[in-house]
């Protein structure tokens, strides 16, 4: 009976110690603590578990807009034309070469060229790498003969809607007065100008004219760019109109 209570009271003291030896040798108290796998997914403070799927800088630039430079280029487009000049090599000089309505152009010697999207620099450089073939680091001159004049678009409530156009520096109250001014029906608290800053994003804009020239300030009166869209929405009372009775059609109006 003593050996039975000798042993048990040895296996206590050995319970007691182990740990004790564990901790002096770990004082930090973390050796026991199992390290976290790297592929587990981390828990929010509610015990949710989140995960992100990761994001490429592709899909990134994908997604977000792509504004024009604040002084964009000139580029070629369908229908355009161009003089090109080789000064040492006048055999292959080609006057009024037209980009054709898939962007490509026929040059002598090279064939065939896309050019449309280009600006001029970059056509330069493009027909020099087309003639470096035929001819040592060609020196060519290029001079534009018929392209898309800068033009502005009004629609909406002015007097004679299309497009106009955009010859000098013109602001929107005087493109709303090129196209013929606003209608009786112009919302001049709300014109809205409409700016293409890349393939597939638009920029919209909001100003008051109404509040500009009742102020007689027109500080805050806009330049156009070429391609800006001005429109002139329908005011409130326009859109009712056609619901008010008008005396002069039969409407019965009770005498007092």
């Amino acid at each position: 009976m003593k050996t039975n209570w000798s042993r048990l009271i040895c296996f206590a003291i050995l319970l007691f110690l182990v740990p004790a030896v564990v901790a002096a040798q770990d004082p930090s108290g973390l050796a026991a603590s199992p390290a976290p796998s790297a592929a587990a997914p981390a828990k929010s403070t509610q015990g949710a578990t989140t995960a992100s799927a990761p994001v490429s800088s592709t899909q990134r630039a994908s997604t977000a807009p792509q504004f024009q430079p604040r002084d964009p280029r000139y580029k070629i487009a369908a229908s355009d034309s161009f003089d090109l000049t080789f000064p040492l090599s006048p055999e292959y000089n080609q006057l009024a070469v037209a980009v054709q309505p898939d962007g490509f152009v026929a040059l002598f010697g090279v064939g065939d060229l896309k050019v449309q999207g280009l600006t001029i620099p970059e056509l330069n450089d493009a027909i020099r790498k087309a003639y470096a073939g035929i001819l040592h680091d060609p020196i060519i001159s290029i001079v534009l003969k018929d392209f898309n004049k800068p033009y502005f678009i009004a629609d909406g409530q002015v007097g004679h809607p299309g497009k106009y156009d955009l010859r000098a520096d013109t602001t929107v109250t005087q493109a709303v007065a090129i196209a013929g001014g606003f209608t009786e029906d112009a919302k001049h608290s709300q014109v809205l100008v409409f700016r293409r800053v890349s393939d597939a994003w638009v920029s919209t804009q909001v100003y008051d004219i109404k509040k500009m020239e009742a102020k007689g300030d027109l500080k805050e009166d806009p330049y156009l760019h070429p391609g800006d869209t001005v429109f002139v929405p329908k005011n409130a009372l326009s859109k009712i109109k056609p619901f008010i009775p008008n005396p002069g059609f039969g409407a019965y109006i009770p005498v007092k």
